[in-house]
């Protein structure tokens, strides 16, 4: 493994220092929330904290598996968190030298850990002048059967809130099969869909794995729980050896209280979702009424890709230091996802709405500032 520090880790919020930002648009999750602000009724004092299910608490897992149909728990791992779900998709089944397809933009890690671990990745960019649309004869050209050994795609996608339909996946299910390959579908966003959410991908195919989380969809990150989800008792073992030789288990205290989350997400998740979408008019009303930067308004999650108008001539660095400096605002510019810094991502479930609001004010502002003549 060839390990480096990523742009988007480097100067992350935790990084730079919260205190010293006012307006924070960059998060990509809901708001943080404590664990009194869930409604739930767990009694903590009475849990063995001992070494648990190595493939994660039963509980949890079965609410995992219910949010999938023709899923049981047995199909289920459980992680600390969607990365190392990913972590431990990317180093069972890559070696060096070994192909994949990774569709870009995208969330980092997704492309990174394959490249520490010395594999051949293949990108097939997403376009705006295409709605963000993925192009799948460009993905089907990419793919060597019997060579590709993994598709990855993100859906709902990070860092655009771009979303296919139910036929594109059964098509990248498809073409995983008839090649051999196996589809990684980070699902993080699903819960945030703002319409039906598709199906699990592992619902789908057997050579598809599914990976999400309650970070991003329930404001959870600090229970750091994830999961891994596929039908083949292969793939699952051998995820399942990953998992054992990096950690073990989970932490039991964390899967207990994320399975009580999860067995209430009908009455956990609604609200949420109304906040997100009341949030996203925000935005889309703030875009509707100027002409420096635009967007294709996200179908799911709670970032959309934000970039200026390909007209508008302006000092990016300039532009960048006056948003965090002048107006406290801060985003997460387009190098973040091996794209220019015409674009950044903007995050509009996490700051409270007037926070969004001041932050949306400072980016025109900022921009104004820094447009050229």
């Amino acid at each position: 493994m060839r390990y480096r520090r990523m742009p988007i880790e480097i100067e992350s919020p935790e990084q730079l220092g919260y205190s010293v930002i006012t307006n924070n648009l960059s998060e990509s999750s809901v708001a943080d929330r404590r664990l009194g602000d869930l409604g739930l009724d767990v009694d903590l004092d009475r849990l063995l904290l001992c070494y648990g299910d190595h493939l994660g608490d039963p509980p949890l897992r079965e609410a995992i598996a219910a949010q999938g149909s023709g899923l049981a728990a047995g199909h289920v791992l459980v992680t600390p968190g969607a990365a190392a779900a990913l972590f431990c998709v990317a180093t069972a089944l890559l070696d060096p030298g070994d192909h994949l397809v990774v569709v870009r933009t995208n969330y980092a890690t997704n492309l990174e850990t394959p490249r520490a671990i010395g594999a051949d990745v293949d990108v097939v960019d997403l376009r705006y002048e295409d709605g963000w649309a993925l192009d799948l004869d460009q993905l089907r050209s990419r793919v060597r059967p019997g060579r590709t050994k993994m598709i990855s795609v993100t859906c709902p996608h990070n860092p655009t809130g771009g979303l296919w339909d139910e036929v594109v996946l059964h098509q990248l299910a498809e073409l995983a099969e008839s090649a051999g390959a196996v589809l990684l579908v980070d699902e993080t966003y699903r819960d945030l869909t703002h319409g039906a959410p598709l199906p699990m991908a592992a619902s789908v195919s057997a050579r598809a794995i599914s990976v999400g989380s309650v970070s991003k969809a329930y404001g959870l990150p600090g229970l750091r729980i994830g999961w891994a989800v596929t039908t083949d008792p292969d793939l699952r073992e051998l995820l399942l050896a990953a998992k054992e030789q990096i950690l073990i288990c989970g932490a039991t205290l964390d899967e207990h209280i994320a399975g009580e989350v999860l067995a209430r997400r009908d009455q956990i998740l609604p609200p949420i979702l109304a906040e997100v979408r009341e949030r996203l008019t925000v935005v889309q009303d703030w875009l509707d009424g100027q002409r420096i930067f635009e967007w294709i308004p996200p179908r799911g999650g709670v970032v959309g890709l934000v970039r200026f108008g390909p007209e508008v001539a302006v000092d990016t660095a300039a532009f960048y230091q006056g948003l965090l400096a002048e107006h406290g605002t801060y985003v997460g510019p387009g190098h973040w996802f091996e794209v220019s810094d015409r674009y950044f991502r903007l995050g509009y479930g996490w700051p409270s709405a007037g926070e969004l609001r001041d932050g949306l004010a400072g980016l025109t502002a900022a921009a104004e500032a820094a447009l050229e003549s």
